[in-house]
């Protein structure tokens, strides 16, 4: 199955072009976890407001740092949040739906819908803000309220597939035979969700990209380090100035990478598609 997906992914343009996007980012955070780039961040490295130069590609900021640094840490910052929430948010919503899936119109199911359908209610923005105040600025408040709310979504995905799933036959065989209901479950029925889940991973890493962004923008993301939310938070007295560095090259970065993902969830999902036939 995954050779198939493979050719078939690579049969499709833009979704070969975006997959070729996401790996060139997720290098370039890779060099900066190892320390290789965007070590410089924080230095006060050159004039304020420089322009494009052999010493600053991107110029420089108010007070003097390169823009081209925080841009490159800024994409460490992305993909540490992306990841981070992706995988937390993933695996409680998975286990959440295959449990709501596995006993459905049972007390546990009518529970785990009743906090789904209050997490959703509630605002995000309301929410993160509410967290970061009651974790008293803890750098880990922004990551817990998206963890918090964005599993939601993959519960109530897992939820309809396993009921769907639990009806088939070799379900019905694993029972017959007397294999405990949590292992039929994570042993046979969740395996069977993985190309969901892989799509669905795609659309929350993206959606935690921006999400950090708009709340770095507001004051309720990053507290320590540089992201891409932050240096667009800077460039709104710079704009005001004539000076477009930061919003420029965070505003890019962020285009580039958020497109990037986009095609490859698409191209992910068609190739996925179980349904379609290969000719």
């Amino acid at each position: 199955m995954m050779r198939e997906t493979w050719q078939r992914l690579k049969s499709d343009p833009y979704g070969l072009s975006g997959l070729i996007v996401v790996s060139v980012f997720f290098l370039i955070a890779s060099c900066v976890w190892s320390g290789l780039l965007g070590q410089g961040w924080s230095e006060v490295s050159g004039n304020r407001w420089e322009g494009i130069s052999a010493e600053h590609w991107f110029g420089t900021n108010l007070i003097g740092q390169d823009i081209l640094q925080r841009t490159l840490f800024g994409t460490a910052t992305a993909f540490e949040v992306g990841l981070t929430v992706t995988v937390c948010s993933t695996l409680l919503g998975t286990v959440m739906g295959a449990l709501s899936g596995w006993y459905n119109h049972s007390w546990l199911d009518e529970i785990i819908l009743w906090l789904k359908g209050v997490l959703d209610a509630i605002p995000f923005y309301l929410f993160a803000a509410a967290v970061a105040f009651a974790l008293q600025g803890s750098p880990w408040a922004m990551h817990v309220a998206m963890i918090v709310t964005f599993w939601t979504t993959t519960a109530r995905i897992i939820r309809g597939e396993v009921i769907r799933i639990k009806q088939r036959g070799f379900i019905e065989a694993a029972r017959a035979i007397g294999l405990p209901g949590l292992k039929t479950v994570f042993r046979h029925v969740l395996p069977n969700t993985f190309h969901l889940l892989l799509v669905q991973a795609s659309i929350v890493f993206v959606a935690a990209i921006y999400t950090e962004v708009i709340l770095s923008f507001l004051g309720l993301g990053i507290q320590d380090g540089v992201s891409w939310g932050l240096m667009l938070a800077e460039s709104s007295q710079e704009v005001l100035a004539g000076h477009f560095g930061n919003f420029l090259a965070a505003g890019t970065a962020l285009f580039i990478l958020l497109m990037g993902f986009n095609l490859l969830a698409d191209a992910l999902q068609d190739a996925l598609d179980s349904r379609r036939i290969v000719r």
